[in-house]
C-alpha cells in the first residue's frame, strides 16, 4: 500500500467520524474515531521500518496516548471523569512531543537567537486562559497546565528550525500552530462559548495537525514511501 492510499484511509476514517457523530451515531463513531489514529501509527511505522531509533519511539507514544485521549474524551458523554483521563493523555502526548522536538541535536534558536519568538507564544496561551477563565471553575488548574505544555510543544517545534530540514521543519511547525488551534476551538467550545461547526472544526484542525506533524518527523530523517 503507497503513500497516498495511506493518507486517503486516514482522512477519510476522520471525515466518516465527523460525519457519523453529526448525526448521532453514537456507537458507530467511536468504533470509527478508535481507528484515525492507529491509522496514522501505522503510515508512521511503515516510514521507519529499518531505521529505528529514541526519537521515532517517542513519536509512536506520543500516537498512542493520543489515541487513549481521542476514545476517552468520546465517551465523556457516558461518563464525566472520563475527561480529565482523556485531558491527562493528550498532556503526556504533548510532552512526548516536547521532548522529542526539543532533543533533536542542533542548535537552539530560542535560547541564543529568537527569544522573541517566545513572547507571541506565551501571550497566546495567556490570552486563552484570559477568555476561558470565568467559566472554568475547578478545570482551571488542569486547563492551565495543559496549556503551558502545549505551547511549550509549540516552541519546541519552532526550535527545530536550524536542527532539521526546511520541509520537515514547516510540516511540524505547522501541525504543532493547528494542534494548538484546535485545542483552542475545543477549550472556548467546551468552556466558553459553543458555536456552531465548533466541534467540526476542532476535529478537523486535530486530524490535520496529528497528520503534518507524524509526516513532518519522517522528513526529518529523508524518509520516504512509494
Amino acid at each position: 500500500m503507497n503513500f497516498r492510499t495511506h493518507s486517503t484511509l486516514y482522512f477519510a476514517a476522520g471525515i466518516a467520524f465527523i460525519a457519523l457523530e453529526t448525526i448521532g451515531a453514537v456507537w458507530t463513531s467511536i468504533a470509527v474515531k478508535s481507528l484515525i489514529i492507529p491509522l496514522l501509527i501505522w503510515l508512521y511505522l511503515r516510514f521507519t521500518r529499518g531505521h529505528w531509533n529514541r526519537f521515532h519511539s517517542l513519536i509512536i507514544i506520543a500516537l498512542v496516548f493520543s489515541w487513549l485521549g481521542d476514545v476517552t474524551l468520546q465517551l465523556t458523554q457516558f461518563r464525566e471523569s472520563c475527561f480529565m483521563i482523556g485531558v491527562g493523555s493528550f498532556l503526556i502526548a504533548q510532552l512526548l512531543y516536547a521532548l522529542a522536538f526539543f532533543t533533536t541535536p542542533g542548535k537552539n534558536i530560542l535560547v541564543f537567537r529568537k527569544v522573541y519568538l517566545i513572547i507571541p507564544v506565551i501571550l497566546y496561551g495567556l490570552g486563552i486562559l484570559w477568555l476561558l477563565n470565568d467559566s472554568l471553575g475547578d478545570m482551571r488548574l488542569p486547563v492551565t497546565i495543559y496549556t503551558v505544555v502545549i505551547m511549550t510543544m509549540l516552541l519546541a517545534a519552532i526550535n527545530r528550525e536550524k536542527k532539521v530540514n526546511r520541509q520537515s521543519f514547516l510540516l511540524v511547525l505547522a501541525g504543532a500552530i493547528i494542534f494548538v488551534v484546535s485545542d483552542s476551538i475545543l477549550a472556548i467550545n467546551k468552556f466558553a462559548q459553543p458555536f456552531e461547526l465548533g466541534r467540526i472544526a476542532s476535529m478537523t484542525s486535530y486530524i490535520t495537525a496529528q497528520y503534518l506533524i507524524a509526516i513532518g518527523c519522517t522528513r526529518q530523517f529523508n524518509l520516504t514511501l512509494k
